[in-house]
């Protein structure tokens, strides 16, 4: 049975880590590996991270199963067996209780708590950590595993508090799903889970309703069950298998073209976008190698999308909307099932709100462009508060006391993404300044986790107590990850990647471009006895 504490009386603990999703659940496995006393915090009521809050209809992975998966145990990536291609949120988080049970990891969990500040003591080396019901944690090391998104971003609307109907996030869907049937339905926002979610809406609803400010690029994932020969192929050979993935750029494994636009003839240009198109899902970031580089190249692929975009949707108009204007990929690319054709449907309704936001919430339904559209039921499908939303959330204090949010407030810095100057013996799985999410997640995951627990036993075999990034290195890393972007089309639109979804946050891109560099730099750090980082004895 779990000990509880009071202010006065913290439990002492050798490491807290704040948040059950996949990072959490390995960082716990990888203290307990090293005979660490350990205990991880989360919020919500079981584990699972963003795949227990994002229940809404249709939400699935967009990394193919046997990949999306732990690698640290070849006997758990043996034995488990995924249903589909890419799995839905069911299944992932049913893997993810599968590991905690697997792996006897459940007792050192505490559900139902949310943390509220983290408080570095210099003198004792130490960090407090204090939740909202009172409990406090005394750690040697505090790990943020808080997920890059999982702080839903939630816009304010005029009258909001007025509308007489059902309000839903999709980012926190409830457990028990929501039954649309015979219901008039508006749902704001076109990304990813809106994607997903249409469709299977529009199937329930009596009408359907979307309010599109930005559309987004979506390529047919072409889900199917999972072929059992194709199955047994990647298993008899999965080290190898994952070893591959470790290599590509986005830390999975995809079908790149390795040629850049010089090399293609108009006709093979054509050809490879056509095989990626029938490949499905993210593998059509792979359809040249300088998608992402090269504006010639991104307006090729981006007009092959938005033909394909045409060919899908009847009404002309309606297409024309559906149609971005933007850089390819600067946004995540989503993958659907049926997403354009579901606005062939005659109780779907697309309205565009580019122009002119939506002007309020009634009592009835949703007024934008003068016309109130009547709704029983709102979804919000606005994203998340991404890469800082959720360490935002908490009280974080470093050295003299300093915020970790006052701190970012002109955008994050930290070294390598794991760190930050003036916050010792701090770690952030997949923080800003990683490759975290412009790859598989499970996989940048794994290797964050790896360098801190390989952190903690270097500490302690050498008999020191603190570990903190310099300033020094600090400024260069993120000069470093700002020079990289710049040599990308990243930049290039407004996307979650810089924050631009949540009003008042600094336009910075936050992740780093390139998975295989970034593996290298931190084993350079590693080697060189942690260059970059100061580190002190009691």
């Amino acid at each position: 049975m779990m000990a509880t504490s009071t202010h006065s009386q913290p439990i002492t603990l050798d490491a807290v880590v704040v948040g059950a999703g996949f990072a959490g659940i390995y960082m716990l496995h990888r203290l307990r590996k090293l005979g660490l006393r350990a205990r991880v915090l989360e919020a919500a009521s079981g584990a699972g991270g963003t795949w227990f809050w994002n229940r809404y209809p249709g939400a699935r992975c967009d990394i193919e199963s046997m990949q999306y998966s732990y690698q640290f145990s070849n006997e758990l990536q043996q034995s488990w067996e995924w249903k589909e291609r890419y799995a839905a949120q069911p299944e992932i988080l049913e893997y993810a209780n599968h590991v905690i049970d697997r792996f006897e990891l459940r007792a050192d969990i505490q559900f139902n708590t949310r943390v509220h500040s983290a408080v570095f003591n210099e003198s004792a080396s130490q960090w407090l950590v204090t939740t909202e019901t009172g409990e406090a944690f005394k750690a040697s090391y505090c790990i943020m595993a808080t997920g890059c998104l999982s702080t839903t971003n939630t816009p304010h609307f005029k009258g909001h508090e007025s509308f007489k109907g059902e309000w839903y996030h999709t980012g926190q869907w409830p457990p028990a799903g929501v039954d649309f049937t015979g219901k008039r339905v508006g749902i704001i926002g076109t990304g990813s889970s809106a994607v997903q979610s249409i469709p299977l809406i529009a199937e329930q609803a009596s009408s359907l309703t979307v309010f599109q400010r930005t559309p987004n690029f979506s390529v047919p994932a072409y889900n199917q069950s999972l072929d059992l020969e194709y199955v047994k192929k990647i298993k008899a050979n999965y080290e190898a298998y994952r070893k591959l993935g470790r290599s590509q750029l986005l830390a999975y494994d995809f079908s790149l073209n390795p040629k850049t636009t010089a090399e293609l003839s108009p006709e093979e240009f054509e050809a490879t976008c056509e095989y990626h198109w029938a490949l499905g899902g993210l593998n059509f970031y792979g359809t040249v190698a300088d998608m992402l580089i090269s504006p010639e190249a991104n307006q090729i692929v981006g007009d092959f999308v938005r033909r394909k975009i045409r060919e899908k949707v009847n009404d002309p108009a309606i297409a024309a909307l559906l149609t971005p204007k933007s850089v390819i990929g600067c946004k995540r690319i989503c993958a659907d099932t049926n997403y354009y054709e579901t606005y062939n449907r005659d109780n779907v309704n697309l309205i565009d709100v580019s122009q002119s936001p939506i002007e309020e919430i009634t009592a009835a339904g949703i007024k934008a462009n003068g016309i109130e559209y009547a709704c029983e039921a709102i979804v919000l499908a606005t994203g998340f508060d991404a890469m800082t939303g959720s360490l935002n959330r908490i009280d974080v204090r470093g050295k003299d006391n300093r915020s970790l949010k006052d701190k970012w407030s002109a955008g994050p810095r930290t070294y390598l993404g794991l760190t930050s100057a003036g916050f010792p013996n701090f770690f952030i799985i997949s923080g800003p300044g990683s490759p975290s999410v412009l790859t598989c997640m499970i996989t940048s995951i794994e290797q964050h986790v790896e360098f801190i627990s390989d952190c903690i036993t270097y500490l302690r075999d050498r008999g020191l107590t603190a570990i903190e990034a310099t300033v020094e290195a600090e400024d260069q890393w993120v000069t470093h990850v700002n020079e990289v972007a710049a040599g990308t089309l990243f930049n290039s639109c407004s996307s979650w990647y810089l924050g631009a979804n949540v009003p008042g946050k600094p336009h910075i891109f936050m992740p780093y471009v390139g998975f295989p560099p970034y593996v290298q730099k931190c084993d350079e750090v590693v080697a060189s006895g942690y260059a970059g980082f100061e580190l002190r004895a009691a």
